[in-house]
């Protein structure tokens, strides 16, 4: 697959050793596009880092468990996914604005005790290596039903979609474009970036907002956010 300027044709194209930026609700998936903000110094480290080298970042959740070694640096889920760095921006006041394009998943295999100021960690990318063949398992997915369930999310939040443009999407780019938009948590999130393939992530995305639509009649309209 190409992001950017790079084409990555085997997982032998990418490193063992990844920055990793921890963020709960991030969502990134291989070849969607997630804009950041960036401001915290170690992260504005991260930042130049990975110009300077091969412009690979991972993008990792907190797990939400305790880390009883080290209180101030959250313990990470265990998949993640890598993104290059397509996008730059300097805004004059210390930030950067950047956008990462998703190029695979990966296993976190250990995170490593970094001289950096921002985390690094050991990774796998074997388990996801399907995830650089652009529109696998797209004729799997039952694309009829998620439109379905996406129709009946957006009347019942009184929202509103451009058809035409839902229905020219590649079915690879639909389903993972409408999982980094959904309003869900991070529990959620990681359950679609976790799935096996692109026909489970789209079953997940239909039970999930199944389940959100359910609440919303039994309860008068709480959300999963």
């Amino acid at each position: 697959m190409q992001a950017g300027n790079a084409i990555y044709e085997t997982i032998a194209d990418l490193p063992p050793v990844l920055p990793v930026f921890p963020l709960s609700g991030a969502l990134l998936l291989p070849r969607t596009q997630l804009p950041l903000n960036i401001f915290e110094p170690r992260y504005i480290d991260m930042i130049d880092s990975a110009l300077a080298g091969n412009r690979l970042i991972g993008m990792v959740q907190p797990s939400g468990r305790q880390n009883t070694k080290d209180p101030d640096q959250p313990l990470l889920e265990g998949v993640g996914c890598a993104g290059r760095l397509t996008g730059f921006q300097e805004t004059g006041d210390g930030r950067y604005l950047i956008t990462l394009q998703g190029v695979t998943r990966f296993r976190v295999a250990q995170e490593l005790t970094a001289l950096t100021r921002f985390r690094q960690a050991e990774v796998d990318f074997a388990p996801f290596a399907a995830d650089l063949r652009c529109g696998q398992g797209e004729d799997d997915v039952d694309r009829n039903g998620l439109l379905t369930t996406l129709r009946a999310y957006l009347d019942a939040n009184n929202l509103e979609a451009d058809w035409d443009s839902v229905k020219e999407a590649e079915t690879e780019v639909l389903v993972n474009a409408l999982c980094m938009m959904c309003p869900y948590g991070p529990q959620e999130k990681q359950a679609l970036l976790e799935a096996q393939d692109l026909k489970t992530r789209a079953e997940t995305l239909i039970a999930i907002t199944e389940m959100d639509l359910a609440r919303n009649d039994n309860d008068g309209g709480a959300t999963l956010q």
